[in-house]
């Protein structure tokens, strides 16, 4: 009996190690978050189920250039509806990595049927997608509808998934302007003052960051998955030399199950919502009684 209690205390003493040397381990490991995965038309369509592919069909005309309350300047077909950008996409050379189901919840916009419009003639042109259909470019960036967009003016793709954009009359992503005497560029990881929860985490984008009360810490630990991820996703990495009013030595890095990285902070994984559709907005604070904004100490703000 007293050899079983020794081989007993042993084991919990070395499996607590473990659980301490995982993320002591990790926060060592830290630095520039890894490069996004690529190509599969799967993940492009993240949380959004694929639709018919007429569902979107792009009105024909020239296109116009709308100013979104909330997006800025964002280019629309001659039927009002939103055009977006992809994240995986290159423009220089121009080149589509959304096919397949993903070209079904996001189909490609035919160059044949629009004008430039309102957008400088000089950044419109064209790529030949694998079909041998030409897609419109701006900027050489491809251009997409979102098939749930389903009225002239609705943005519902905006970020999804992280990597899909309302696209600006010059290529790039819509985005108000910066107010006068304001830098538009953010750190990697810093803190925003929200009027009802002071200081709260929020990314490079802008986007409020959350924990979910089902993970745990020691050892660290996420029980959001599956469906879970289609809503709350999880935080990349960050260089922990560009973040500010946070202490670096709280950031750690978590490997998830499918070996993909995720951000943490006192050991506990951090995530951003895909209800959030604006920087700054807190959509996801107190979600199922389980999801929070965090502070700069990686507690659960209330």
């Amino acid at each position: 009996m007293m050899n079983q209690r020794k081989l007993t205390l042993a084991v919990t003493a070395t499996a607590l190690l473990l659980g301490l040397t995982a993320c002591g381990t990790q926060q060592a490991d830290q630095g520039s978050a890894p490069q996004e995965r690529t190509g599969s038309a799967a993940p492009a369509a993240e949380g959004h189920d694929a639709a018919p592919a007429d569902a979107a069909a792009t009105a024909p005309g020239p296109l116009t250039v709308r100013t979104d309350a909330k997006l800025g300047r964002v280019v629309t077909d001659a039927g009002g509806f939103t055009l977006y950008r992809f994240d995986n996409d290159t423009a220089k050379p121009s080149s589509s990595a959304c096919a397949g189901d993903c070209a079904k919840a996001w189909p490609p916009v035919p160059a044949g049927s629009t004008q430039p419009g309102g957008v400088d003639p000089s950044l419109v042109g064209s790529l030949e997608r694998a079909d041998g259909v030409k897609q419109l470019t701006v900027a050489g960036w491809p251009v997409y509808r979102f098939a749930k967009d389903t009225a002239p003016g609705q943005t519902n793709g905006q970020g999804v998934g992280g990597t899909w954009f309302a696209i600006a009359p010059d290529g790039k992503k819509a985005a108000p302007a910066a107010a006068p005497g304001t830098d538009a560029a953010l750190p990697p990881l810093s803190l925003a003052d929200n009027d009802k929860l002071g200081k709260i985490l929020r990314d490079g984008k802008g986007r409020t960051l959350y924990r979910f009360t089902k993970d745990t810490a020691w050892p660290m630990k996420s029980n959001c998955l599956g469906p879970c991820l289609e809503k709350w996703r999880p935080a990349k990495p960050v260089d922990v030399n560009k973040v500010e009013g946070v202490d670096p030595k709280k950031l750690s890095v978590y490997t998830r199950p499918d070996g993909t990285q995720q951000l943490a902070i006192d050991c506990w994984p951090l995530y951003w919502f895909t209800e959030d559709k604006t920087p700054g907005d807190t959509n996801g604070q107190g979600v199922g009684g389980t999801w929070f904004t965090v502070s700069a100490a990686g507690k659960l703000v209330k």
